[in-house]
């Protein structure tokens, strides 16, 4: 049987490098032990302690780090797939819109420019206000939500400095978890949704409508995110009731197409002047007199922009959350980078403290 002899003397090792933690050694006195010995320290050894924290430890935070990576960068793909969408929703109530508006502008053009005696075109003393408020049903979107709460929170000071009333109408779980909590005066709630609908809009511009008719509100305001690229979007309020015949007769529209360019998302904008007003032969009778038209289309122009406003809120949301996981994404490639080069020096200096192991107890042996 051979022999063969590996001493280690920690005392000499902890000289050469005082900074790093040692294990102690066994002496061994055949191969075979020697080889099953290796085994089973490989199996039960600790790490070594580099810095601020263990090689292992390191190992397994650029582990945690990098699948939170796939995790942002797949939520900002659903992002972007759900942009689509929402942009293809857009699209495709555009020819409603448009042919809502050109015969709005045809039948004002036919009263040559009469004063139309409408309840929602009608401006009156201002009491009370409506705020409808929409936020985002789930956060992870950076600044969206904290933008439009605090422009709501702005404008009820402002109506409440003035001495006229409000109510808050809350389109979204994050605003009305925000309000409820700080007892302000809420009339409705509902959920946003990824995906507004026609029924839904026209659930909320109904009772709208009805608070507006029955004069329990003397204004109605809409307070909702302006979408202007994937970056930036900007918290605007714009008033719904009571309307005005030539702002709704001139009113121009923008429509975002979400591409992608050289592997990257961008956005194409593209602006839609106003509808044509439709022309009515002077001879054509109308069985109903034209402003009796009018009374019936405004509500249908007002479901039109109620549903509009929630799915540019809803691209706002969604370009917003794109932006937020593509940092997120970016800050994980980063530190995973980072931690990488700690792993790699941990692990250099673990390797540099073997070798001078072995170098003191070659030394050792030759005294």
């Amino acid at each position: 049987m051979k022999f063969s002899l590996a001493v280690a003397f920690l005392a000499t090792a902890s000289a050469f490098s005082p900074a790093f933690h040692t294990q102690p050694r066994v002496v061994l006195t055949t191969t075979e032990q020697v080889e099953n010995s290796d085994v089973q320290s490989h199996r039960t050894r600790r790490s070594t302690i580099v810095m601020d924290g263990k090689s292992n430890a390191i190992r397994d935070r650029i582990k945690s780090v990098d699948n939170t990576r796939k995790i942002t960068m797949a939520m900002k793909l659903v992002a972007a797939a759900k942009v689509r969408r929402a942009q293809d929703s857009v699209l495709a109530t555009r020819p409603f819109s448009e042919t809502l508006q050109s015969v709005f502008g045809g039948l004002i053009n036919r009263l040559g420019g009469e004063s139309v005696d409408l309840p929602l075109l009608t401006k009156r003393e201002v009491k009370k206000v409506t705020l409808v408020v929409i936020t985002g049903d789930r956060g992870l979107c950076g600044g969206y939500n904290a933008q439009m709460i605090k422009k709501a929170e702005a404008r009820v000071k402002e109506l409440t400095a003035q001495g006229i009333d409000y109510e808050l109408v809350l389109i979204g779980n994050k605003g009305i978890t925000y309000f409820q909590r700080r007892n302000y005066n809420i009339a409705q709630t509902m959920p946003t949704g990824q995906n507004p609908t026609a029924k839904q809009a026209n659930e909320i511009s109904e009772k709208l409508l009805a608070t507006y008719l029955s004069g329990e509100s003397d204004t109605i305001e809409l307070l909702y995110t302006k979408f202007i690229n994937l970056i930036t979007s900007a918290p605007s309020v714009r008033t719904l009731v009571p309307l005005s015949a030539t702002d709704i007769a001139v009113e121009e529209d923008e429509i975002f197409q979400l591409t992608s360019e050289s592997g990257e998302f961008s956005v194409e904008k593209t602006s839609k002047a106003a509808a044509e007003p439709q022309e009515f032969p002077n001879d054509m009778i109308f069985e109903q007199d034209p402003t009796q038209i009018l009374n019936a289309i405004l509500p249908l122009y007002i479901n039109g922009q109620m549903l509009r406003t929630m799915q540019e809120s809803v691209a706002s949301e969604l370009a917003a959350r794109m932006s937020a996981m593509q940092s997120a994404s970016d800050n994980a490639k980063e530190l995973s980078k980072n931690l990488n080069q700690v792993y790699n020096r941990a692990r250099q200096a673990a390797v540099t403290q073997e070798i001078l192991e072995i170098c003191a107890g070659a030394a050792a042996v030759q005294d």
